[in-house]
Order: C-alpha cells, then sequence, then structure tokens
C-alpha cells in the first residue's frame, strides 16, 4: 500500500483554487484506493477536513481535495497519461524528507 514516486508541486502564485499538488502513484487500483483511505483517515484524525474526493469507484485517479492541498493518487499507466509533473511544469518542486 506504499505509494511511489511521490512529487509536491508548490503552486502559489500559479494558481487560485490550491497552494500545492501531493502527487503519487500506485501499482493497481485496489492499492490506488487503499492509499486514498489512509490519507483520508490521517488527515481526518488531525482535524483536517476533505472538500471534495473524485475518482474512487473507477481509482484509475483519485482526487482529494483539502483546499490548500489537493492529492492525486493515480494508478502507474494513468499517470503517464496525464502527466501532470508536465502540464504544471512551471511549478517549483518541494523536496520531500527520505
Amino acid at each position: 500500500m506504499k505509494p511511489t514516486s511521490l512529487v509536491v508541486l508548490d503552486l502559489r502564485g500559479l494558481c487560485t483554487f490550491t497552494n500545492h499538488f501531493l502527487i503519487c502513484s500506485a501499482p493497481s487500483e485496489r492499492q490506488v484506493r487503499a492509499i486514498a483511505d489512509k490519507i483520508d483517515e490521517r488527515l481526518s484524525a488531525a482535524k483536517i477536513k476533505m472538500l471534495g474526493r473524485e475518482g474512487y469507484k473507477e481509482a484509475r485517479w483519485i482526487l482529494l481535495d483539502y483546499s490548500d492541498l489537493i492529492v492525486h493518487i493515480f494508478e502507474e499507466e494513468t499517470r503517464s497519461y496525464y502527466d501532470l509533473e508536465h502540464l504544471w511544469g512551471d511549478a517549483p518542486r518541494i523536496q520531500l524528507p527520505t
């Protein structure tokens, strides 16, 4: 259930609807759904409210909207197809601790 290829894009000054994208992948739809569930569980426990969720049923691309942060969880092939990192190529990447 561990996400792969995590990327955080800093969208401040580039768009008006959020500050950051967190983008990650998983090899199967089942794992995409499990990652979405775990993120929601942890952020809910921290009293961070989700504003919306899209794509859960199909689980090829799940979007979780937390206002200042939008989480994109992709099935690997779907991530390659939509290539959000290229689409938002002007956005600086934030280095995550390893």
